[in-house]
């Protein structure tokens, strides 16, 4: 079932493990689809029976062997597009993800090894997140979310996430930005170059540091 529903279907359950160790519930999954939860189990069965997940009924969804080799190839499209168009376009990173949404399903792997190359091969985007080598290899570092970190903890910023724009401008606004050295003076503060740096609330869930 070669389509965009479902490498967005694979996409999405990648995601969900990436940054914490609980699998995808289907109503977390129709949530983040924004789709009937019906739907949703549909759906799953029908990857289910493609070999590309495993699933048992009201239980968690885990991507199969072939389910996470095909949602890193569609990750590592979507990623590398980010990439390119804050590198070559001057786009900012809460402007990049729908338009990447678009383009992962029509560029070529011809023109994507292209830009994979001029990039230098990245190994992360704008946001900070692994982009899979063609392989579907990543490279992550030890974290922690910044809502977990401890008061006086040093590290690295490694990702924020671009799951609401707003944030992502006011983390900017804010002067952090992906692999700034910051030293966690509270939940809702950073402190860059000695300087105390407040964050919108949210940020507390949106902010990951080297652990």
């Amino acid at each position: 079932m070669a389509s965009p529903a479902v490498d967005d279907y694979l996409k999405t359950i990648y995601h969900h493990t990436e940054w914490q160790d609980d699998r995808i519930t289907p109503s977390q999954l129709a949530a983040e689809l924004g789709l009937a939860p019906s739907s949703v189990t549909e759906m799953v069965q029908k990857l289910a029976a493609q070999g590309l997940v495993t699933h048992r009924p009201y239980g968690p969804i885990a991507l199969t062997a072939d389910g996470e080799q095909r949602a890193a190839a569609i990750i590592r499209r979507h990623r590398l597009i980010e990439t390119w168009l804050v590198s070559e376009f001057d786009y900012s990173w809460d402007e990049v993800h729908d338009e990447a949404e678009v383009l992962e399903h029509a560029l070529s792997d011809r023109l994507l090894e292209g830009i994979d190359v001029r990039l230098g091969r990245p190994l992360f985007d704008p946001h900070g997140d692994a982009i899979p080598d063609a392989a579907g290899h990543v490279h992550r570092e030890p974290f922690v979310l910044l809502a977990e970190a401890e008061p006086g903890h040093a590290g690295r910023v490694l990702r924020v996430s671009d799951r609401d724009a707003e944030v992502l401008r006011a983390v900017e606004a804010a002067g952090v930005r992906v692999g700034a050295h910051v030293l966690v003076a509270d939940a809702s503060t950073l402190s860059i170059d000695g300087i105390d740096v407040p964050l919108p609330g949210a940020a507390i869930d949106a902010v990951w540091l080297t652990a």
